[in-house]
């Protein structure tokens, strides 16, 4: 178990005034400052009443207060919680009062979950299952998040990483054991059974298409056009908030502008661009050149022009589908009786026919994003590694014993990272400083 000397303590809830406010409090000097502070240590797991008191005597607050004795705690220490009212000056108070505790000391950002890491309460990929929920929009976020917070992709890599420590196992045996120099057909075949098994199932993952990824970053929808042709004004009625600026003068819109919304439970992340032409001003030529960058990176492009006009000057280069919009048909009367998807953003015709359409393709490439296991950059890395290593194996069956080792070790090692039982400290740095402070 990871033994930590300080005793930290941070507000769990929300700043500012509330009808309650959570204080949490982790590490050795716990009862002690339940002791200090409340005169008792409550049964665990019993809420008790009690008068909260400075180091002067002085009632700071009535209180409910929870005990956690360690390991079967969040953290695996010895854990408080202490269910305040919500003032600012109540909060203030007991904090301070914490705060003049010997050994005691606020909490930095990710601090308990990482204590909870270190003491083998949670793997890494539950720490990020625990960082989306918290992070969760829409529904699909919340579901994919939880799926993880129960450690769909920890528990599956580590039963891959296991078989492949069976067959190092086996090899190492072998060369401990054996003077030959290859390794024995017997051997060979026990770890190639096991490695083939592995091999197929991180191919299998690879090679699926991202859609656990997209669920917890959101589908993308860039609006392109030429300028003037409604994209901000649309962008706005569909944000429901005044998000771009909009005016009669083209190339107003310089920079990319992005809206996260929900479509039907779905994450959707829009992005308004600056209008596509040969612009001769410096700053709307970088513009449209982040619009065009952007665009070759979306998972749907609305393609928008006024009714009537011309399309953009310049041709976005993206494999992603584009869906043709027509503009302003509040300014072209019986327009809307138009074959293609014609809108007007300023009366709202045709915007819930444009955002079925959309939430359909949504819907279509987000299709099993619950069951992806892939969320995140590095989990992919780390599993094409792991493939790699196992790939060299079967492509070269007369490698030498020793290279087999190495082989398993490295594959091993790189699906351990994912669980984290195998992490650089600046990988765990970065996850962690993502929670606020109380988590």
């Amino acid at each position: 178990m990871f033994v930590q000397q300080e005793t930290i303590f941070a507000l769990a809830t929300g700043a500012g005034k509330s009808a309650i406010a959570i204080i949490r409090i982790s590490g050795p000097q716990t009862r002690d400052a339940l002791q200090a502070l409340a005169g008792l240590v409550p049964v665990p797991r019993l809420a008790t009443l009690a008068a909260l008191r400075d180091a002067k005597g002085r009632v700071l607050d009535q209180a409910l207060v929870l005990w956690f004795p360690g390991p079967s705690s969040f953290t695996g220490e010895d854990c408080a919680e202490l269910h305040l009212h919500g003032g600012r000056a109540v909060i203030a108070g007991v904090i301070s009062a914490l705060a003049a505790l010997a050994g005691c000391r606020p909490a930095e950002p990710g601090e308990f979950t990482r204590r909870a890491f270190l003491n083998g309460k949670m793997d890494l990929t539950e720490v990020e299952g625990l960082a989306d929920l918290i992070d969760a929009e829409t529904q699909a976020q919340r579901r994919q998040a939880l799926r993880h917070l129960d450690g769909a992709l920890g528990q599956q890599a580590e039963r891959w990483r296991e078989a492949l420590l069976q067959a190092q196992a086996a090899v190492e045996a072998e060369i401990d054991f054996s003077d030959e120099g290859d390794v024995p057909a017997d051997v060979a075949a026990a770890m190639a059974v096991r490695v083939q098994f592995v091999l197929q199932d991180l191919r299998a993952l690879l090679a699926a298409p991202p859609v656990g990824e997209r669920i917890r970053d959101g589908f993308h929808v860039v609006i392109a056009g030429p300028p003037n042709a409604g994209k901000s004004t649309l962008m706005n009625a569909l944000a429901r908030r005044d998000v771009a600026i909009v005016s009669a003068q083209a190339g107003t819109t310089r920079d990319l502008l992005e809206v996260h919304l929900e479509l039907d439970g779905l994450p959707v992340v829009l992005v308004d661009t600056a209008g596509l032409r040969a612009a001769s001003d410096e700053v709307e030529q970088e513009g449209v050149r982040r619009s065009l960058a952007r665009a070759e990176r979306a998972d749907l492009i609305l393609s928008l022009r006024e009714i009537g006009q011309g399309g953009a000057d310049l041709i976005v280069a993206s494999d992603a589908p584009q869906l043709d919009v027509l503009t302003k048909a509040d300014a072209h009367p019986g327009a809307t009786a138009h074959k293609s998807l014609v809108i007007s953003a300023r009366t709202g015709a045709g915007l819930d026919r444009l955002v079925a359409e959309v939430a359909n393709r949504a819907r279509a490439g987000l299709v099993g994003g619950e069951g992806g296991l892939i969320t995140r950059e590095r989990h992919r890395q780390a599993l094409q590694a792991a493939e790699a290593c196992l790939t060299r194996l079967i492509e070269s069956p007369n490698l030498p014993i020793e290279l087999v080792a190495e082989e398993l070790r490295l594959a091993a090692n790189e699906l351990g990272r994912i669980s984290g039982r195998i992490s650089p400290e600046d990988i765990l740095g970065q996850i962690f400083s993502s929670f606020c402070i109380g988590k």
